[in-house]
């Protein structure tokens, strides 16, 4: 059973994040051959406070 885990800063819309997952699994489908009842893909959202680049918070 192949688990994703996607960390992302909060904000994006229930419809974007669906697609995100529905992508991601499709992605694992074909590169693996991985029945996709069986991949599972976590998302987490951190708040833009809780979230650095180069270390400067982009919120």
């Amino acid at each position: 059973m192949p688990i994703v885990e996607i960390t992302l800063m909060e904000g994006r819309s229930k419809d974007k994040k669906a697609a995100l997952m529905k992508s991601v699994t499709e992605a694992v489908v074909a590169s693996i051959g991985a029945p996709s009842e069986a991949v599972r893909v976590i998302l987490r959202e951190v708040p833009p406070e809780h979230f650095a680049v180069g270390g400067v918070p982009k919120g």
